[in-house]
């Protein structure tokens, strides 16, 4: 499959609404299960104070959060475009980056990775809450059918992940109308339910947040936990910026978003103001009382499909992690299908999307309601929040050349803002909190072994390379037979005599006329200008050298790099060319007193490595020209 071709970006308009199907499909739908979680933190109150005080916090953490943090400074760290915090780590960690090496950048390494592994826990949890948050609107329409609410969501969950089968092309051309009727439907409704009670807009004034947080002491960090939830999905703005753009993702959020979340969240306290207590879903609130009881069915028809195109933004992110992890080196291999021939994002990773289906179903009718899976919501996201400014105030002093005078108030700022959040989600690790952070715990341990096995790998490797000289005396002197034919062996060294072709010349005792060792190099850059995607060194005897680099969200195709070297003169057909690969079996080297990995590691990166997808499956190779040779390899 060869690297798309960029299309020219759409009009702007366009691009926002595109945005707003793709980007704001968690952070639009969190208005139905926020507040209702945050007043039963409070005990289900509902008096003038508790609700003043509860909408100034969301105010405000909307407008810190992602108003400033998000769309003002965090969009300004891409990557050649790319956000994610997969990407700043790669920008801030890069070799190109020389202040402060060492020590620094592993800890600022180990901080991004552990912020993507924990995308799959956000990945398990969003679409149960969003889904089931939605549906429950079914018992305030009717509460006998209350018990029908979890078979719904975990049925719509399971059509949902099966969909990733075939992709989302088609459908996702909905996505962006869908989610505008969604912002313009809660935030007119919001706006309605706001003239019941007016006052309430005096909660812009962050005095109310500040005196509520004050008067309920240690338990204001259960409030915060509530809190946090109206900003599950900011972190979508800065890791979707390569596919929309910062300016369509920006303007979406201040034009259409901001305001409908503002008016809806205003409307909801609206209507609470004057009730004796707590109702079901204080979403479903803002619908007038005058056509309540026909309109809420439309409600939940539309809240659903608002609710499962933010779960599939969710799982489009992690597909598109994984792949940028696996191209990175921080991920064992996958099968990865491209499920559009126009949109590079389209992409299918049958693995990870079984799993997390597994997973969500699970928490979703192990929980049964959002009001007991926000209980373990916000952990993951709040972590990972946390982790991204300390990577910003990295990127401020390393790529931005900013002083610490101007760095360290920014930055602090939003420290202090995610570590009061981070803090108050903690206080849910019983109450199912640890779920995402195992799981996030769990991708980061296969992730950093991955990483410490590839690098023992290559060290073991460098030590078997044979000296070019050596080797090219011995083809000088006839002592390895030639026959007719190219053969190309794929090594992950940068060495022309690899070991994969050492091991090919001892078991077939001859050597084609026309050879090339070919290293896959994944740079930290998203997309390699095609005018520096290989270099060619060429030595006597035939034998060529070739380093084929790719960014890491670009497809290889190495029978296309192949090509773009024949045009540079090297003498290779690659539709006639044999590819040779190693497979190597990875056990303990009994010649060392100590294993370069510990057991454990060793027995995890083993078992990953015998299962990771093979070089004809990674790299677009000819399946009938494809030769795997095999070794034991000891670490």
């Amino acid at each position: 499959m060869t690297q798309p071709m960029q299309k020219p970006k759409p009009p702007l308009p366009l691009a926002m609404l595109t945005a707003l199907g793709i980007v704001y499909g968690d952070l639009g739908t969190s208005p139905l299960y926020t507040m209702q979680t945050i007043l039963e933190t409070t005990g289900g109150h509902v008096d003038p104070d508790t609700v003043l005080g509860v909408l100034s916090l969301i105010i405000w953490a909307l407008l810190l959060t992602v108003s400033l943090k998000y769309c003002i400074f965090v969009m300004r760290a891409d990557h050649n475009g790319e956000g994610g915090i997969l990407a700043l780590t790669s920008l801030v960690t890069s070799s190109r980056v020389r202040v402060g090496r060492g020590v620094t950048t592993g800890i600022l390494l180990s901080c991004g990775l552990f912020g993507g592994a924990l995308l799959y826990g956000d990945g398990i949890l969003t679409p149960a809450i969003s889904v089931l948050s939605a549906i429950e609107g079914v018992k305030v329409a009717t509460p006998a059918l209350n018990h029908l609410i979890m078979p719904i969501a975990v049925g719509i969950l399971v059509g949902l992940f099966t969909l990733q089968t075939f992709g989302t092309a088609r459908i996702g051309s909905i996505f962006g109308p869908v989610m505008l009727l969604w912002f313009i439907t809660i935030g007119t409704l919001g706006a309605i339910a706001l003239t019941r009670h007016p006052e309430v807009m005096f909660a812009v004034d962050p005095r109310h947040g500040i005196h509520f947080l004050q008067h309920h002491g240690w338990g204001s960090f259960a409030v915060l936990g509530g809190v946090f939830l109206s900003l599950t999905g900011a972190e979508a703005l800065y890791a979707d910026m390569g596919h929309i753009g910062r300016r369509p993702i920006r303007l979406a959020w201040y034009v259409v978003v901001l305001p409908a979340l503002l008016l809806c969240y205003a409307g909801q306290s609206a209507s609470l103001i004057g009730q004796k207590k707590l109702p079901d879903n204080p979403f479903y609130g803002i619908l007038p009382s005058a056509i309540s009881e026909w309109a809420i069915w439309p409600m939940v028809v539309l809240a659903t499909a608002a609710t499962i195109i933010a779960s599939q933004a969710i799982i489009t992110g992690v597909f598109s992690m994984t792949r940028q992890a696996i191209q990175l080196g921080w991920f064992p291999g996958l099968n990865i299908r491209q499920t559009s021939d126009k949109e590079y994002g389209q992409i299918y990773v049958p693995a990870v999307n079984w799993v997390m289906m597994l997973f969500t179903v699970g928490v979703t009718a192990g929980f049964g309601s959002s009001a007991k899976l926000a209980g373990a919501y916000g952990t993951a996201v709040s972590t990972t929040m946390l982790l991204t400014t300390v990577l910003l105030y990295s990127y401020f002093r390393r790529c931005a050349g900013w002083s610490v005078a101007a760095a360290l108030p920014v930055a602090g700022l939003f420290l202090v803002v995610d570590f009061a959040f981070f803090s108050a989600n903690l206080m849910k690790l019983l109450e199912g909190g640890w779920i995402p952070l195992l799981a996030g715990l769990l991708m980061f341990t296969i992730m950093s072994t991955w990483r410490r096995g590839l690098a023992a790998l290559r060290e073991v490797s460098g030590e078997h390379v044979l000296a070019p000289e050596k080797f090219l005396q011995q083809l000088a002197e006839g002592d390895i037979p030639r026959v007719p034919g190219t053969v190309v062996f794929l090594t992950r060294i940068r060495e022309p005599i690899a070991p994969v072709m050492l091991s090919h010349v001892a078991q077939f005792g001859a050597l084609q006329q026309h050879v090339v060792t070919l290293t896959v190099e994944f740079e930290e850059t998203p997309r390699v200008p095609p005018e520096e995607r290989i270099t060619l060194n060429k030595f006597e005897g035939g034998l060529w050298h070739m380093v084929a680099r790719y960014g890491f969200v670009e497809i290889p195709s190495l029978p296309a790099a192949l090509a773009l070297a024949q045009r540079k003169g090297c003498p290779v057909v690659p539709q006639d060319a044999l590819f040779v690969g190693g497979r190597d079996e990875v056990v303990r080297d009994q010649t060392r007193p100590r294993s370069r990995l510990p057991g454990w590691r060793r027995m995890l990166f083993g078992f990953m490595y015998r299962n990771a997808v093979h070089f004809v499956d990674r790299f677009d190779l000819p399946r009938d020209h494809f030769v795997q040779t095999g070794r034991q390899v000891g670490l």
